[in-house]
């Protein structure tokens, strides 16, 4: 055995609510790798329906890694949502028409924070929100209903609102080797082979494991 198939939408027999994301996306502007679910019991197929605001005609991207965990309820905010801010108001008149469209503002006039970028093994929790433009490091983890407005570094714990770091999970020359490594891309058989050191704390025996074929 070597796992779940990645290309099952519901990996875990009788539990529809566990969904591996990838299978499910249709949008070409989300991006998802093997392993990464989402938990939700009421529309777990539907996970486009927390990235809000992402219009094609902005070309913003959701990029989410391999072997994530997002919780029930976890959204993200996209560039879409933005509003002019150089104005007086930052009302959006123009979408209304009616006359109202002559103050159409150019792209370039609207704030753009890049694309959201997700790494590997990462761990978010119910009701988070992540806001445009957040790169979240591998194996961080936000906390429940944490509000994420700035980058998070790898392996570090993040939570509250707006989020703030909590703690480093490892001392950074670990997580350097951590990353180094780098476990999810390794191939499936050699991830199955050492899952009882990939989630011990053994770096050591890790990283012997890394130096194999």
């Amino acid at each position: 055995m070597n796992g779940p198939n990645p290309n099952n939408p519901h990996p875990m027999e009788g539990f529809p609510q566990v969904c591996f994301i990838k299978n499910t996306v249709q949008n070409p502007n989300i991006i998802v790798g093997d392993y990464t679910y989402y938990d939700d019991p009421d529309d777990s197929e539907n996970f486009e329906r927390n990235v809000l605001y992402h219009f094609p005609f902005i070309g913003d991207k959701l990029i989410i890694g391999k072997f994530c965990a997002l919780a029930r309820g976890v959204k993200f905010i996209m560039n879409g949502a933005n509003h002019k801010l150089s104005g007086i108001s930052t009302y959006p008149f123009q979408i209304f028409g009616n006359g109202w469209e002559k103050v159409m503002p150019d792209l370039s006039d609207l704030p753009y924070k890049g694309d959201t970028v997700i790494g590997n093994d990462v761990w978010i929790g119910f009701d988070a929100l992540i806001m445009p433009g957040v790169k979240i490091g591998d194996g961080a983890i936000v906390s429940s209903r944490s509000v994420v407005v700035s980058d998070v570094p790898a392996y570090t714990i993040v939570g509250g609102n707006p989020a703030k770091p909590i703690r480093q999970r490892f001392e950074p020359g670990v997580i350097e080797t951590l990353q180094s490594i780098a476990w999810w891309d390794w191939r499936i058989e050699k991830i199955t082979r050492h899952l009882p050191i990939i989630v011990s704390g053994d770096i050591e025996a890790l990283r012997a494991c890394g130096d194999e074929a």
